[in-house]
This record gives structure tokens, C-alpha cells and sequence, in this order.
């Protein structure tokens, strides 16, 4: 997945090295346009828990622009550039990482008007509606792949998002279910629940359910901050930091209309 968080690509991605901390400065690598995560000025819920969690340290953050691609964490954190990454799931084994701050899935998206009220990847009815799916360079998402399982590939428009630089690239998508010419979206659902808020007409949002026979496929990720290996004393100071601020934290995610859910045995992590 791209998170998805980034969680599509950021399996790609390798590399390890070390860098001391700018003494005052809590230094973090993000995407300058990346809505509802991260942007330039400053206006996604990555960038708000940045700032909450350097005014707990008692630090100033410092942004390292750069967009998201194959080698991310190999060029930005573990070349030294900073000392964060915001959106890493729980587990992921190129950084270390916190105790979660969130744990979201993927949800389906459809009009309301339109009364689909779908909730299983195996719902018969995909087999015939026209279904859009972000699609992250050559790696399946799990709803791709579940729909690939079942043979249903013929009625599938895929939206790409990885090196998508385009202001409205993770938009179209639900600006075209709004627009009625696609019939439901399976996408990851803090971009969901944010793009359906300021969508052109009412949407549901419902999470996706009935995953466990796509095994090891998952479709729930606790999501964390990622530190440089062996950063033990920043990734302590920064779980006790989410631990105090962890409804401030949920109320946040929520104003972006980001899916919460309670961690899962078969979520990552």
C-alpha cells in the first residue's frame, strides 16, 4: 500500500546508516504535498503531530522536503536527514518504531445515494460494479490483490498514487465516485475519510470486514513513528510524548475524518 499507507512502497525501501540529532530540533522527513498526511504548509494531521510532538520534547521542528519513491528510506532517515518519520507501520523493519498512534484499514467508498452498503471483499455484487483502486507502482494493495484472488480483474479501474506529484492526484478517485463514474473505491481509509469529507457529493465510508481468509493479505495497520535503528532514547521520549497526548492525538485524526479502529490479532505489527 502507499501508506499507507505508505505502506505499499515503504516495504521497497532499504538502506542504514547514522546521524547524531541536531541538538533543540526535531528533525523530520516528509512529502510537501501529500494531503491529508503532510504538506508544505504545514496543513496535514503528519505535520500537526509533529509539531505536538516537538513542543513535548520541548524542541522546534525542522522539515526535510522530498517526495516518496523506492529509496525514501535509504536517502532521508538513514542517511542522517532527520531524525522521523510520521505514518511508518508498527513493525516495519528498516526503522524503529513506537507504540502506534493510530490503527486504521481499508474501508469502501460508494454514493450514498447509490445504497451499495458493501462491507466484504466478497460480496458478489463487485463481480459487476465498477470498482476503482489505488495502484502503487507494480505492487498490489490488498483490495487489488483480494478482487485478483477471486478473479474479478475485468471491471477494475486502477488510480495510480505512487510518484503521483499532482496537486489532486489522491483525489480523483473519489471526486470520480462522486461523480458517478465509478461505482465503489477499496482504498486505504485515512485518504478515504478525508477526501470524502470535501467531496462533491455524500459518500460512505465503511470499513472493509471478512479479510481473514485473504491471509497473509492484511487490511488493518497500526501506524507509528519510525526512528533510526537503535534510536532507543528518541523513540522513548516520543512513546511517552503519544502516550500523554493520545486523545488530543484522536480527536486530530478524526477532524481529518480518518477511520479509527481498535488493533486487530490480524493487524501488521
Amino acid at each position: 500500500m502507499r501508506r499507507l499507507i505508505s505502506i505499499g512502497f515503504i516495504v521497497l525501501l532499504l538502506g542504514l546508516t547514522t546521524s547524531a540529532r541536531a541538538g533543540g530540533t526535531l528533525r523530520v522527513c516528509a512529502n510537501p504535498n501529500d494531503l491529508p498526511f503532510s504538506n508544505r504548509q504545514g496543513e496535514g494531521f503528519e505535520n500537526k503531530l509533529a509539531q505536538l510532538l516537538a513542543r513535548d520534547l520541548g524542541e522546534r521542528v525542522a522539515y526535510t522536503w522530498t517526495e516518496e519513491h523506492e529509496h525514501f528510506i535509504k536517502k532521508t532517515i538513514n542517511a542522517g536527514k532527520c531524525d522521523v518519520l510520521l505514518g511508518v507501520p508498527t513493525g516495519f523493519d528498516e526503522v524503529d518504531t513506537t507504540q502506534p498512534y493510530y490503527t486504521s484499514g481499508y474501508v469502501f467508498v460508494s454514493r450514498k445515494d447509490h445504497n451499495l452498503n458493501l462491507s466484504s471483499m466478497r460480496d458478489p455484487r463487485l463481480r459487476a460494479l465498477k470498482i476503482g483502486v489505488h495502484v502503487i507502482g507494480d505492487d498490489n494493495t490488498p483490495p487489488l490483490e483480494a478482487l485478483a484472488r477471486q478473479g474479478i480483474t475485468q471491471n477494475i479501474r486502477g488510480y495510480m498514487i505512487f510518484r503521483d506529484t499532482q496537486v489532486k492526484g489522491h483525489s480523483r478517485l473519489i471526486d470520480d465516485i462522486a461523480a458517478g463514474k465509478v461505482d465503489v473505491a477499496a482504498m486505504w481509509g485515512p485518504l478515504a475519510g478525508y477526501y470524502a469529507q470535501h467531496a462533491s457529493a455524500p459518500l460512505r465510508v465503511s470499513p472493509v470486514a471478512d479479510t481473514a481468509s485473504f491471509a497473509p493479505v492484511l487490511f488493518q495497520y497500526p501506524i507509528a513513528v519510525g526512528v533510526r535503528k537503535g534510536n532507543s532514547r528518541l523513540r522513548e521520549q516520543l512513546n511517552a510524548a503519544i502516550a500523554r497526548h493520545g486523545s488530543e492525538i484522536r480527536k486530530m485524526l478524526k477532524r481529518y475524518g480518518v477511520p479509527l479502529l481498535e488493533p486487530s490479532p490480524h493487524a501488521a505489527g
